[in-house]
């Protein structure tokens, strides 16, 4: 079965803290298996925030529950210095579980598919990059469907090219935020 998740970044080392994130994920025992460009956003709801960088992930998944990746992504947030949890808030990273199988899940804690990632530019860019005809579980259409139908018009910039591996990622990422 496979997953999705967002990644998003608009504080400090953008860039870098995707970076830690991709790495921290694939640490507390996620298969990584392909990760989108990244793109440059504008803030959503706010204007004096800085851009975000955004991508998705796709995770493949074995014998683990959406309530197990929820935890860990919430303490790796916590590890990469996210210490406020209200919706606006500028993230030095900010992890959401979008899509995890066909999965419909709703609690208290965790909603899948992702309440508003149909509304999301910046979520539908990256994650139709990777799976452009995965019908999303309770709208019924593919990812690419829905983005076309999306009368969202806020700029999203491909900001760093899809890279062909992981540690192909990492390598670019490091030598784009290295110094000098």
């Amino acid at each position: 079965m496979t997953a999705y998740i967002g990644l998003g970044s608009n504080l400090g080392d953008r860039a870098g803290n995707l970076l830690l994130a991709v790495r921290g994920l694939m640490e507390t025992g996620l298969c990584v298996n392909r990760l989108s460009a990244i793109y440059e956003t504008d803030p959503v709801g706010v204007t004096e925030h800085d851009n975000y960088l955004n991508m998705v992930a796709e995770i493949t998944l074995t014998n683990i529950t959406p309530s197990q990746i929820l935890a860990r992504m919430i303490r790796l947030e916590y590890l990469l210095g996210r210490r406020h949890k209200f919706l606006l808030a500028p993230r030095t990273v900010d992890l959401d579980l979008l899509l995890f199988g066909e999965l419909h899940l709703d609690t208290e804690f965790l909603q899948i598919p992702h309440p508003r990632m149909h509304l999301r530019k910046f979520v539908l860019v990256p994650l139709a990059e990777l799976a452009p005809h995965l019908i999303h579980p309770t709208e019924n259409r593919s990812i690419i469907e829905i983005l076309d139908a999306l009368s969202d018009e806020s700029d999203v910039k491909r900001w760093f090219p899809t890279s062909e591996s992981i540690d192909e990622f990492e390598n670019h990422i490091s030598k784009a935020t290295s110094p000098g």
